[in-house]
């Protein structure tokens, strides 16, 4: 079919193929930390947010894009590692915050340092022109969809 548009696919499953790729070296650098990704996420959100490190419940799954089912096994493992605690809110009864602990805020600085140099180093194929214009490309494209149904 020489007159059908295949670009979509050669960029989307390029892509899939890509992640799929990738996630194993990705997944051992958390495994070495005891942890899981979605608990990864979880924590590299809470670092990410700054001092003093604590977001609503709301905020974190809503950054991550799970549901608030979902956010709560994760928040219950973590809890239980002694990686993040819950914080009483005189202003919001209703919702406790979320915080790094003193061992959670470590693990997770200890951790992005190491799966940064990880990804890094799986780009070295690309050129530092290349990888900055890939990533100005991709989040064009990953804004691009996340706005199509708005």
């Amino acid at each position: 079919m020489p007159d059908l548009d295949t670009i979509g696919m050669a960029i989307l499953g390029r892509a899939r193929v890509i992640t799929l790729n990738v996630r194993p070296e990705i997944e051992k650098v958390f495994a070495r930390f005891g942890a899981d990704t979605g608990e990864f996420d979880v924590l590299f959100t809470l670092l990410r947010s700054g001092p003093p490190y604590r977001l609503r419940p709301t905020e974190l799954f809503n950054s991550l894009m799970i549901t608030s089912g979902g956010l709560t096994g994760r928040l219950a493992r973590l809890e239980k590692a002694g990686l993040v605690e819950r914080f009483p809110d005189a202003a919001d009864g209703r919702s406790l915050p979320v915080g790094l602990t003193a061992a959670g805020l470590k693990m997770a600085r200890a951790a992005i340092i190491e799966d940064m140099k990880v990804e890094a180093g799986l780009l070295d194929c690309l050129s530092a022109a290349e990888r900055k214009s890939l990533a100005g490309l991709l989040r064009k494209l990953a804004l691009g969809l996340e706005n199509k149904d708005r």
